[in-house]
């Protein structure tokens, strides 16, 4: 979002702002104009023009004295519409708080605040809450709307509860499947529908039991998770098994040393060069919900097993190239952190992605093969940077007894890139 007086995106800067408000959000709850403040009443009625979906404009019809303008598809020609207005009054609807997954957070990114009055109305999430008498930092709260479903996978641990916006009446169905598909059958879904209006309503069922019918459209679903199925845990080195995989993975305590070596900070891009399961990737998405991530993999049969371990995983998100390196990085964007975990010793490879990295970005690459270690070794001696030896062992059978099994030793190499000068 642009500060007052700073250029802000689509080329309009500071000096040439009005100098008052022109834009007001102005956020509605399914009580209509009856639930909103006279401030609020008063934007409305003032401004010449009213955007707002088609159930907006209808619960704020009777303050509406200017023009009514339904939200297009593509949404993003309202925002353009709303942008050419810019100078008269106008007035933007959205439901509850319109900067928690909603249109003012995306006008934010185009018109400074001090060009906008912002009214929010409760939002989903604190409506539920005060339903249900959970408190709001003790719950997750995730939307879910016009995303996949499985962006709920990372929350399901037993004891945890989680308020899921849903985008229409096949959300709670969804939800009660996945859930019991994923061995979470005795969790408990309300539904919460239309809430804060005339036909709020609240039921209950347990997701291997869910029956509930005529669901309406609008609707939040709040979940109490139980079971025993495995979780996706919060700590770095998910097991190996939660991967489907057929050998090419970096395993779970290597890869618990290399993410911490990758520092994800919040809002960067990894580069998964060589990704095989994916994992690297999907346990970088899953450090936090602004980090993003490419795979790139050559593979056909690997890269279609990473897609679907993300999705299983809760990372549908994650961007995949099916192609070779280098050839397959030309064009991508410019990434915060890389990890080589396969095709290292390739020609052309490391060269490739040092080029690529941003300025202060990491990286970091393992190595089994003597070829792969020499390279390493080379650029350690070249541009510095941290070289470890990594060695697992195991205990496993032997002959009715137990004894170590040394798994294949890694190196790594791991290096920030200076942000004076590239390499």
């Amino acid at each position: 979002m642009g500060e007052a007086g700073s250029a802000t995106g689509d080329g309009m800067a500071g000096d040439t702002a009005p100098a008052h408000p022109w834009l007001s959000i102005v956020g509605i709850g399914e009580d209509g104009a009856s639930g909103l403040s006279p401030a609020a009443r008063a934007l409305i009625g003032d401004a010449h023009m009213v955007f707002g979906g088609a159930r907006h404009l209808t619960l704020a019809a009777p303050l509406i004295t200017g023009t009514a303008h339904a939200w297009p598809s593509p949404f993003a020609d309202g925002i353009a519409q709303v942008l050419a207005a810019r100078g008269r009054k106008v007035c933007v609807l959205a439901s509850g708080d319109p900067f928690l997954h909603g249109v003012g957070a995306t006008l934010a990114r185009h018109v400074p605040a001090r060009e906008m009055q912002v009214m929010p109305a409760p939002s989903a999430f604190s409506l539920a809450a005060a339903r249900l008498g959970w408190a709001l930092a003790e719950t997750a709260c995730i939307s879910l709307h016009g995303r996949e479903i499985g962006r709920v996978r990372p929350h399901l641990h037993p004891g945890s509860r989680i308020l899921a916006l849903t985008s229409d009446e096949t959300g709670p169905p969804a939800l009660a499947a996945l859930l019991t598909a994923l061995g979470f059958g005795a969790s408990r879904l309300t539904v919460l529908e239309a809430l804060g209006g005339p036909h709020e309503r609240l039921r209950s069922a347990r997701a291997d039991g869910f029956e509930l019918a005529d669901i309406a459209a609008l609707n939040l679903v709040a979940l109490e998770v139980e079971g025993d199925a495995p979780v996706v845990h919060l700590g770095r080195g998910l097991p190996d098994d939660l991967f489907a995989h057929d050998g090419q993975i970096t395993r779970r305590e290597i890869r618990a040393v290399t993410l911490s070596a990758l520092a994800p900070r919040r809002g960067e891009l990894l580069w998964d060069i060589g990704a095989g399961a994916g994992s690297v990737a999907i346990e970088w998405l899953l450090c936090d919900p602004s980090l993003s991530a490419i795979a790139i993999e050559q593979d056909p049969t690997r890269a279609q097993r990473i897609l679907t371990n993300a999705s299983a995983l809760g990372v549908p998100q994650l961007r995949l190239v099916d192609g070779i390196a280098p050839a397959a990085l030309t064009g991508l964007p410019a990434p915060d952190a890389i990890f080589v975990g396969g095709g290292a010793s390739e020609e052309g490879v490391l060269e490739a992605a040092l080029a690529a990295l941003k300025p202060g970005g990491r990286i970091v690459a393992n190595g089994v093969t003597l070829e792969t270690e020499a390279a390493l070794l080379a650029l350690r001696a070249r541009l510095g940077g941290d070289l470890v030896r990594l060695a697992l062992t195991r205990a496993s059978p032997v002959k009715g007894m137990t004894g170590w099994r040394p798994a294949m030793p890694v190196t790594q190499w791991a290096w920030t890139k200076p942000r004076e000068a590239a390499p």
